[in-house]
């Protein structure tokens, strides 16, 4: 058997690249009470009993660390015209949340207005995945909030689902 050769990250991005992925925001509120926010496009279901989700935030992450010591979070769905949202919750400066809308879920983190469907979690594990996170969520209460085709991330850009006729 041979070695694996070294895979570079130009390599692996662009193969990967070629399977689509849905685009969410994961929200909570730091101590302070202001709202916090990453944007993932590595959401995945987990478990049925219990429910549990996981998303995948790089350890470089400035958001990250403000939403683990919250301790719960929003997994919130984004529909394929909330691209604009999507690029200002992105944004590395500035206020992300300046003119966005949301509420708080029961368990106090942004629901924001207008997504596809959103997940209430409790944080139930972190886990060390090479320069990324793998975290697993605890479904709290979920709901579909705006029954509607999904924002995907395809070969670097964005894009929405079209079903067969």
């Amino acid at each position: 058997m041979t070695a694996i050769s070294a895979i570079d990250s130009g390599t692996f991005r662009r193969v990967l690249g070629h399977y689509p992925t849905g685009v969410c925001v994961v929200t909570a509120l730091e101590p302070g009470g202001a709202p916090v926010g990453m944007v993932v496009g590595s959401f995945t279901s987990v478990s049925l009993d219990p429910p549990l989700v996981a998303f995948f935030p790089a350890k470089t992450s400035t958001s990250w660390p403000q939403i683990e010591q919250a301790g719960r979070f929003c997994v919130n769905v984004l529909g394929s015209d909330q691209r604009p949202l999507c690029q200002q919750l992105s944004a590395k400066d500035g206020d992300k949340f300046a003119g966005v809308t949301h509420r708080a879920s029961a368990n106090g983190s942004p629901i924001l207005d207008g997504v596809v469907a959103w997940i209430d979690c409790t944080l139930e594990a972190v886990h060390e995945a090479g320069d990324h996170y793998i975290v697993v969520g605890r479904v709290m209460a979920l709901e579909v909030e705006r029954p509607g085709r999904p924002l995907l991330f395809f070969q670097g850009g964005y894009g929405e689902f079209v079903p067969f006729a």
